[in-house]
């Protein structure tokens, strides 16, 4: 008997066939004599229709009152799981995240979990019932309820197996499992049996959404066993994330093109060149809580130089009027940007040992006339930003060039 906590997304749960399809599969497990936690996300389209009713009332919305009206689309779902599991004759209990107690700090929309109580799930699983907790929500210490950003979902789910110690936290999704890139984009795209906690890192980061970058840093840090699945498929394997290098690694140099269409791109010119300018130009955009990914500073030229800088596309505006003033004072020449770039990365543990990966990426991109904007390096990974309307065609020619569609 094994404890298994289980993840189903909007799409798995997007209508009341689909929770009953949900339920079965449940089932399935339980009676096969497993201990179950199951985290659900709102119904596909919830979230979104929850969003544009906020901006109804305010063209920004209060974080507070927002996190209180975003959680109900997960309150909807869990309670609809409960009563098609109930309905098949099995125990089950479902749970916010606040009577999970599911400790967040106070960050409303973006917030972070601090701790979890999980007294109370043990003693439901324990008594033999199917606990269903609500995913991407928790609350603060003074009660408040909080939300932990778009994709939340799948960070509930590696934090509750963490807190039991479970022997997996399995991810339910519309795809049945880690692909080399997106199949939409390359039919040739190959499914991963497995990729490191490194590689899925990255590839999260950079743009993939197969899981969520939270979620994937919880279960590394915690040694949570991770598995992606798909919800609409009665067997399969899926994509075990895990510590273990594929045997077969030192063959392969690359494990997957992510890609990432919610970017832009800001630069400010002409600032002094002197100690501390990078973080007079980033500590303010980072106080405001907006992520910056790629950074690149020019080679200073007569006391003056120039920064660069990406961050989410829905940060854009809210950058650009940050450094307004700080334009003012540093007295820059210009503030630039825009929002119609995308970064395209290839990743892989056998990058280490696999020399000439940069060069191919380049003379690739190069002979489609694709230019590269800004460049970004790891150890697993090369990240390029270039113009929008060129990603996908850039995303198929670096599959193509770095055979990723061969099986391994």
């Amino acid at each position: 008997m094994a404890l298994i906590v289980q993840k189903y997304g909007g799409t798995s749960v997007g209508s009341p066939e689909r929770v009953k399809n949900v339920a079965r599969r449940v089932a399935k497990w339980k009676k096969q004599g497993h201990q179950l936690v199951v985290v659900v996300s709102a119904m596909s389209g919830e979230t979104n229709r929850l969003v544009a009713l906020a901006k109804e009332m305010q063209a920004q919305p209060d974080p507070r009152e927002f996190d209180v009206m975003a959680s109900t689309g997960e309150q909807v779902t869990i309670a609809l799981l409960a009563m098609a599991l109930l309905e098949l004759g099995l125990k089950a209990r479902s749970y916010t995240g606040g009577q999970v107690r599911i400790l967040t700090d106070s960050a409303f929309t973006k917030a972070r979990i601090l701790s979890i109580d999980e007294a109370r799930m043990r003693a439901d699983l324990e008594a033999g019932y199917v606990v269903v907790v609500a995913g991407f929500q928790g609350v603060d210490e003074a009660g408040n309820i909080t939300t932990l950003g778009r994709g939340g979902s799948d960070t509930t789910g590696v934090a509750l197996a963490a807190a039991l110690k479970a022997d997996e936290c399995q991810i339910y999704t519309d795809v049945d499992g880690v692909y080399t890139t997106d199949p939409r984009i390359v039919p040739e795209a190959r499914r991963l049996k497995s990729i490191t906690f490194e590689e899925m890192l990255e590839m999260a980061s950079l743009g993939s959404k197969v899981l969520q970058i939270r979620s994937v840093e919880l279960a590394g840090k915690y040694n949570v066993r991770l598995r992606v699945l798909s919800s609409f498929e009665e067997e399969g394997e899926g994509t075990l994330i895990t510590f273990e290098e594929d045997k077969h690694m030192e063959q392969a140099s690359l494990s997957g093109i992510a890609f990432n269409r919610d970017e832009a791109k800001i630069t400010i010119l002409g600032v002094p060149d002197r100690p501390g300018i990078a973080y007079q130009i980033l500590g303010p955009v980072g106080d405001a809580n907006i992520d910056v990914d790629m950074i690149v500073q020019n080679v200073g030229h007569d006391g003056m130089t120039d920064v660069s800088f990406t961050v989410h596309r829905n940060d854009y505006q809210k950058a650009l009027q940050i450094l307004k003033p700080i334009q003012a004072h540093l007295k820059a020449r210009e503030v630039l940007g825009g929002d119609k770039i995308a970064k395209v990365s290839v990743v892989g543990v056998g990058m280490r040992s696999h020399a000439g990966i940069a060069s191919t990426m380049f003379r690739t991109l190069a002979e489609e006339g694709i230019n590269i904007q800004m460049i970004s390096t790891s150890e697993i990974k090369i990240s390029v930003v270039i113009d929008e309307k060129y990603m996908e065609l850039a995303v198929r020619v670096l599959h193509k060039a770095f055979g990723l569609e061969q099986a391994a």
